[in-house]
């Protein structure tokens, strides 16, 4: 097979979407070692951290991503990938759009419809763009993968996709994600990030559908009930209408309590799971909840939102409460930090569940939907052995 992947993310984005592309396509390449890849990478300018091998080649586009962006989705110009990279069987897109093609069939990623599901949660710029190209790329692609079940029920209602037409890879961990045991790497993170008192971690890009202002009016009610020596460190970096938050912990008197660390370097995030007394992610909707997963990895607790798709990560693992209900958040904090029967029930069921998730496992499922979506073209070429 002749694939084409669309790499960019995982060039242009640190966490999220740029996390999962490097996950998933790094553990498909381990994989297959049969199929020629070619991965597109719209970065001019900038350094393309692109995997090798035999059958991968980096097609570095002189273009950046918003120009592309412009080129295929907004004046939707018919220049097609394939000028970029040759002849395809198939393209992969795995952030939400699709570009122009000849021939190739089609894969395109669907993450989430927050846009159209929690339309307010959504940056309106954003939320404009993708209410118009994110249909169009639906219609046309020959397969549509979802991140959850919860994913592929929203795909299949608000775009009015034939379920045989979406099918669901649920993202992975990786094997860093584990109990850090090493006293001097969490003693350098504790330092690096002034973690002198224990701590509710929060973690996620700073916007209205993170749930960051129920999350402090919880920490309030908690610290307010009873003596709590607990901080709350929230992680993440600025995306919209943050002002409010960060006025918020001024106008509750919380500032000694509260702090934003902003973007945390990604190597330092299994010691920062693992020096948390919680993880606490009462997001309004999500199309899996990565954080999540890692923080079972970790062996950490976590209370979570009951909606969207976080019982589908979090299973019978983690503690769920309403992301709308203020009283039950600090409820589900006091129970994850006091209770330590409970704790010890969290930790050891969220590493069990946390193994059910793996970029392997991923790899394969993908590998199959391309097999899918051409038909079938002899045996799947999973690797067993060096080739």
């Amino acid at each position: 097979m002749q694939i084409g992947i669309d790499y960019t993310a995982a060039v242009r984005q640190g966490a999220g979407i740029g996390r999962y592309t490097r996950g998933l396509i790094g553990a498909l390449l381990a994989l297959d070692y049969k199929s020629s890849y070619r991965l597109f990478v719209a970065a001019r300018g900038v350094p393309a951290d692109v995997p090798g091998g035999a059958n991968v080649r980096a097609c570095l586009a002189p273009l950046t991503d918003r120009e592309t962006s412009l080129v295929w989705q907004r004046l939707r110009l018919p220049l097609p990938i394939e000028l970029f990279l040759g002849r395809l069987d198939l393209f992969h897109s795995p952030d939400f759009v699709l570009p122009p093609v000849l021939r190739a069939r089609t894969v395109l990623t669907v993450h989430d419809l927050t846009f159209l599901r929690v339309p307010q949660c959504a940056h309106p710029v954003l939320r404009e763009y993708l209410t118009r190209v994110v249909p169009r790329s639906a219609r046309r692609a020959d397969l549509i993968l979802a991140d959850s079940e919860n994913t592929r029920h929203d795909v299949i209602e608000l775009l009015g996709v034939a379920d045989e037409r979406v099918r669901v890879v649920h993202p992975g961990v990786e094997a860093r994600f584990e109990p850090v045991a090493d006293a001097e790497a969490l003693a350098g993170v504790r330092r690096r990030y002034r973690l002198e008192r224990p701590f509710i971690l929060g973690l996620g890009t700073l916007e209205p559908r993170k749930n960051f202002a129920g999350l402090i009016a919880a920490y309030a009610q908690l610290a307010a009930r009873r003596s709590l020596p607990h901080d709350l460190i929230i992680a993440g970096g600025k995306g919209w209408l943050y002002e409010p938050i960060f006025a918020q912990v001024r106008e509750l008197g919380l500032e000694e309590r509260v702090r934003f660390l902003g973007h945390v370097a990604d190597a330092d995030l299994p010691a920062l799971y693992t020096l948390a007394s919680c993880l606490a992610y009462p997001s309004f909707y999500e199309g899996f909840g990565i954080p999540v997963l890692e923080a079972m990895a970790c062996g950490t607790p976590v209370v979570t939102s009951h909606v969207s798709s976080l019982p589908e990560v979090g299973g019978e693992a983690v503690l769920y409460v309403d992301p709308n209900d203020t009283e039950g958040l600090a409820a589900g904090l006091d129970r994850a930090l006091g209770d330590e029967a409970l704790r010890a029930a969290l930790r050891t069921a969220g590493l069990e569940r946390a193994q059910r998730f793996t970029w392997e496992a991923a790899a394969q499922a993908l590998l199959a939907a391309y097999h899918a979506t051409l038909g079938g073209l002899g045996p799947i070429p999973f690797r067993t052995d060096t080739p």
